[in-house]
């Protein structure tokens, strides 16, 4: 076989994604920031989820994250996915469990856990959540009353 030449990657073509993807250095979720910045943090968390109809919690390349919004993507909503680098999770989880009040022996840990999705400023719940109310043909209803889809 012959020797195949580098591929040069300035020729691929990387357009950009058409959900919005709120990657932690835009959110002020990133680890290269000052801890200083953890009440601004928490703030910002709280305004995400205040400001959008559908926004998923989850881990950077997480595959059930990816699975949640492609569901949400084919029935016509453009959820809006935070992904949260693995030194920032227990922060950005303590915070959203500190928001929908979830306490100790609430969840296995006691923290809302990833891929999260907040529907119309509430906790809906994690992929499970919303793969049993799209079987059972509730999640079009909640997303219409969130004011995600127009139907």
């Amino acid at each position: 076989m012959g020797k195949s030449s580098p591929v040069d990657v300035g020729t691929w073509n990387l357009s950009p994604k058409r959900y919005r993807t709120h990657p932690p250095s835009s959110t002020g979720l990133s680890s290269r920031e000052p801890r200083d910045r953890e009440a601004s943090d928490a703030a910002n968390v709280g305004k995400m989820v205040s400001e959008n109809a559908v926004i998923v919690f989850g881990r950077r390349g997480c595959c059930m994250c990816h699975v949640v919004r492609r569901l949400l993507q084919g029935l016509g909503v453009n959820p809006t996915v935070a992904e949260v680098d693995e030194k920032d999770e227990a922060a950005v989880t303590k915070e959203l469990s500190r928001m929908v009040g979830v306490g100790e022996g609430d969840l296995d840990d006691g923290r809302v856990q990833f891929p999260a999705v907040f529907v119309g400023g509430k906790l809906f719940g994690g992929l499970e959540r919303v793969m049993a109310t799209h079987i059972s043909g509730e999640l079009v209803p909640i997303l219409k009353e969130a004011g995600a889809l127009w139907l």
